[in-house]
């Protein structure tokens, strides 16, 4: 009996293996295996950045309190906001409710032979204000956290679809196969919004996923073999694992996931050689633990995860995922932002300064892209009235996000918001744009990164992004 493969190839006059075989090209794009998925893959086209590190934000980044300048605030504070134009939902109706214009509590000054305004908040990164590139007035399409966080993370604001890091590492695999290809590092106080989902594969193979290191000094569980257990023998345990799940496999079609705990087994096991060296912070100079502000409790959790990120992709890990906020203490000040943003801040500034610093003394910033993001803005006012302790409200329409490394425009700018930082002022930035920027800059083409779903080919953007040129050198 003939197997599907070879009815194709016999079929009508071999009209059947030209479509298999587009098929086939089509899904796999390179020499990547079910044993070996995260093969090194060549970009589509020449590109400066090799890796990635993306800093996320959770819970909305006030942006006129940091990155976005605007007087007007000073001059009218505590009047009413004008209704806001060309918005809809929630921002609609709040702004057209009674509210207050709440300015920033804190000094804004130009920095660099760019000229950036920056908060005072945060006098480190202003000292690398000039290996930054902004965009402002990016529109995210939910006004809630959990949709919110998911369309940063995954393109789509429903569960279910691929993170970027899983994208990325399906487009290009990875050039550390000892390591991970992807790995996310979560805040210490808690999970993130979505969970699991903002680092998933989604309907790619499993084996993209994200890989999660814990906080602290033993960030990977298990990683020592047990002490009465020699090399060889747990070589020999591997090799019937394998050979049974192999077994197991070939009997089966979809077996995704089974390849993937595969792939992961031989993996964990050469990560045993390979990865006590990568989390031993013990091999760094004082002077660049200082650097990343591991002398100051505030700053030493995420400054410990910024020096994890540098490291990391020294080593050839493809694309690595930093999380800040969580519970309580994420980015969402609804109320008393005046005392809760400069307690953010203090645990990210030194930390984020140190690695634009390091990355660039290495050599490696040119090769490696580094994105700072939220998954949405706030609004400049607050329609509590009475409250002494005011905050800011969720904004879908001021997402302000900044990139530097690998085939950025050091201090370039795209994008302006109103004179209120409610939304873009000219032209709406969709986050797609974003999103089709950072494959670009990765030398991804979206249009190209795709993948048979359901009988639809799925890719980051969805319908698709415009590669904002204004940000690349």
């Amino acid at each position: 009996m003939k197997s599907r493969r070879q009815l194709l190839l016999d079929s009508y006059l071999g009209l059947g293996s030209l479509a298999l075989a587009d098929l086939l090209a089509t899904d796999t794009a390179s020499a990547a295996t079910p044993e070996q998925p995260l093969t090194p893959k060549p970009q589509h086209h020449a590109a400066k950045a090799k890796n990635c590190i993306f800093l996320f934000m959770e819970g909305g980044v006030s942006q006129m309190d940091l990155f976005d300048y605007k007087p007007e605030l000073i001059k009218r504070a505590g009047q009413q906001l004008p209704t806001a134009a060309n918005t809809t939902g929630e921002i609609a109706t709040f702004s057209a409710a009674p509210n207050r214009i709440i300015p920033p509590y804190w000094d804004f000054k130009q920095h660099g032979q760019s000229g950036r305004w920056m908060s005072a908040l945060l006098p480190h990164l202003s000292g690398v204000a000039d290996d930054l590139a902004f965009i402002h007035g990016v529109k995210v399409d939910n006004n809630n956290h959990g949709p919110a966080v998911y369309h940063s993370l995954t393109g789509n604001q429903f569960p279910g679809s691929a993170s970027i890091g899983a994208w990325v590492t399906y487009g290009l695999g990875t050039e550390n196969q000892d390591l991970p290809g992807f790995v996310v590092m979560g805040d210490r106080r808690g999970a993130t919004i979505g969970g699991a989902g903002v680092w998933g594969n989604g309907f790619l193979p499993a084996a993209y996923q994200g890989t999660l290191f814990r906080n602290g000094d033993t960030p990977i569980v298990d990683l020592h073999r047990r002490a009465q257990m020699s090399p060889e023998q747990q070589r020999r345990e591997l090799d019937l694992l394998n050979w049974m799940n192999q077994r197991h496999s070939a009997e089966r079609t979809n077996t995704s996931e089974l390849d993937a705990r595969i792939a992961a087994y031989e993996l964990a096991f050469r990560m045993q050689s390979k990865a006590p060296d990568l989390v031993d912070l013990g091999q760094e100079s004082e002077a660049t633990k200082k650097l990343y502000g591991l002398d100051n409790p505030a700053s030493e959790p995420f400054g410990r995860q910024c020096l994890l990120a540098r490291r990391m992709v020294e080593r050839g890990v493809r694309f690595v995922k930093l999380l800040h906020g969580a519970g309580g203490d994420r980015w969402d000040d609804h109320g008393n932002i005046k005392e809760r943003l400069p307690v953010h801040c203090r645990e990210i500034d030194q930390p984020i300064a140190g690695l634009l610093k390091d990355l660039k003394s290495r050599g490696l910033l040119d090769s490696t892209l580094v994105v700072w993001a939220s998954e949405m803005g706030r609004t400049p006012f607050d329609n509590n009235l009475v409250t002494d302790k005011p905050g800011r409200d969720h904004n879908q329409y001021g997402l302000a996000i900044w990139m530097a490394g690998g085939g950025i425009k050091p201090g370039a700018t795209f994008g302006e918001t109103d004179d209120f930082s409610v939304r873009a002022a000219q032209e709406e930035i969709p986050l797609r744009d974003v999103h089709a920027t950072l494959l670009h800059l990765l030398g991804l083409n979206q249009n190209r990164l795709t993948y048979l779903h359901a009988g639809r080919y799925k890719k980051l953007t969805d319908i698709g992004g415009r590669v904002i040129k204004e940000v690349l050198a």
